[in-house]
């Protein structure tokens, strides 16, 4: 079988850092959906297939997606409520669209879906009846968390993926996933190396109990959706590996894009507070890349 020939849509594709995983992967990514215009117009600028602006929390638009007949979905239904940098509130109506996820699945029935999220949908009211749901319709699963800094990426950030084939057993990819993992995380440097051109930046921790200092000899802390300038106010915090001083600075839009392993062409468009949120919201594209080897080696090999 030929990896280019599945269809692939991805839903709630905000400035494609899923897409664009699966598409290094091999996969032939046909069409994707968003419904924030900031994200939409990123998307417009680096892929060649379209994006379609609608809500997917309103069935009437799924007809959009069946006309690609897709063979996989993929898609990250927004997070926010579940996070725990957000609300954690499942009553403000974004958490619905994880339903939404699978009211598409079951209406198009694809061979394969892949959905991902932060770790604390687990957690979540909606998680249990989600994953008897997927059963239900007949998808083996396999569920797990993956710190995205042993896939290639340059950053602790641990992200839920739910991998769903028809007809398989539960676990189908869990020993691949878990055989493939890199034995240590990726720092800074060990993807950079020298090209950064310093060794110590600032990120505005959420709270002075915690440090603001970081070295590029370990992975990145989570990019966020909101950055920050150095505060005045920052007397520094014992687990710095040094003292503020005039070289450290925060990073910039680029950095923190790089560090989210979008390739350096890549073009974001928008204000800076609207590009930061977009890039803190993306899935590294790295880690969507691991899945999707992981998923394509699965299919040759069955095939």
């Amino acid at each position: 079988m030929e990896i280019s020939r599945l269809k692939v849509v991805d839903l709630f594709a905000g400035c494609g850092g899923l897409s664009k995983g699966f598409e290094n992967a091999g996969f032939n990514v046909v069409a994707a959906f968003d419904n924030w215009d900031p994200a939409i117009e990123v998307y417009k600028q680096n892929f060649s297939h379209p994006i379609i602006k609608c809500d997917l929390g309103d069935s009437v638009n799924f007809d959009h997606i069946v006309k690609y007949n897709p063979d996989i979905i993929i898609g990250g239904p927004p997070c926010q409520d579940f996070s725990s940098a957000g609300h954690r509130n499942e009553s403000l109506g974004r958490a619905e669209l994880t339903n939404s996820y699978f009211d598409i699945i079951e209406l198009i029935k694809p061979k394969y879906f892949v959905m991902e999220n932060v770790p604390r949908i687990q957690k979540s009211q909606l998680f249990n009846p989600l994953i008897e749901k997927f059963k239900s319709l007949g998808y083996g699963l396999t569920q797990t968390v993956i710190d995205a800094s042993l896939c290639g990426v340059p950053q602790q950030r641990k992200r839920f993926v739910l991998i769903g084939e028809y007809g398989a057993n539960d676990n189908f990819v869990s020993d691949a996933i878990e055989n493939n993992l890199a034995n240590k995380q990726m720092t800074l440097h060990d993807y950079f190396g020298d090209s950064l051109g310093f060794e110590y930046y600032f990120r505005v921790p959420r709270s002075y109990n915690r440090r603001g200092i970081f070295s590029i000899y370990e992975p990145s802390m989570t990019i966020r959706g909101v950055d920050r300038p150095v505060p005045k106010g920052y007397l520094g915090h014992n687990a710095d590996p040094i003292k503020l001083n005039s070289s450290i600075r925060t990073l910039t839009v680029k950095e923190r894009s790089m560090i989210q392993t979008f390739p350096q062409d890549f073009k974001f468009i928008g204000s800076k507070t609207t590009v930061n949120q977009i890039i803190g919201n993306a899935v590294p594209v790295k880690l969507s890349e691991f899945i999707g080897n992981i998923l394509k080696s699965h299919i040759l090999n069955k095939s």
